[in-house]
């Protein structure tokens, strides 16, 4: 930490980052993935679960086993997803490279299969569309993590727009944080070295 910002951490090389971001694969991530949009559905797919697999986690456990879920879960490919059987249930549930949680489990399995409907009404693409309809306005940059709001209004339309939709295990706070991840709202505290690269707008996201 540095005395005149508490939640900013000044690394190794000299730069201020946000204080989760210390070091190893957070610093790496926070650097160059949070914040930032991502291409596609498949893309927004995987935040989205990964997102519903931290809610009450830390995200380093889900960060250091994302491998593991990407392995278990073909690549986050909603067509194999939503095929997926009792056996295939049964062996995600036994593999010790994800987190082992039946409901999350379900949920993505159920979550894949509301992404082909949606698909099927809309068209590939809606899921990022969808998303990024539900953009916050722009705020000021937070100067502390007390600044950075838990869940938004917005967060909450998107989340009722998403079961509506078929979608499960997608909270208020939960897309809020899928809104952070993605870039869709730039929670980089005033000072990272990282904020100015994120945070590049809803219409980036699935372009």
């Amino acid at each position: 930490m540095n005395d005149l910002v508490p939640d900013l951490v000044l690394g190794d090389d000299g730069q201020l980052r946000c204080r989760w971001a210390g070091a190893g694969e957070m610093r790496a991530y926070h650097d160059t993935e949070w914040g930032r949009p991502v291409a596609g559905d498949v893309a927004v797919f995987e935040r989205l679960t990964l997102e519903a697999f931290q809610s009450g986690l830390s995200w380093a456990i889900i960060l250091r086993k994302r491998e593991g879920f990407r392995a278990a879960f073909d690549g986050f490919d909603p067509e194999r997803i939503a095929a997926y059987d009792e056996v295939e249930r049964a062996r995600l549930l036994a593999d010790a490279g994800i987190v082992r949680n039946r409901l999350k489990v379900d949920a993505t399995i159920t979550n894949a299969r509301a992404l082909l409907d949606l698909w099927d009404a809309e068209g590939e693409g809606a899921l990022a569309r969808l998303v990024a309809s539900h953009a916050p306005e722009p705020r000021p940059a937070p100067v502390s993590f007390a600044d950075v709001p838990g869940k938004v209004p917005e967060s909450l339309a998107l989340s009722k727009a998403l079961k509506k939709r078929g979608f499960v295990f997608v909270g208020p706070t939960t897309m809020y944080a899928l809104m952070q991840a993605l870039g869709i709202a730039n929670d980089h505290l005033e000072g990272c070295v990282a904020r100015d690269a994120a945070g590049l707008g809803a219409a980036e996201v699935g372009a």
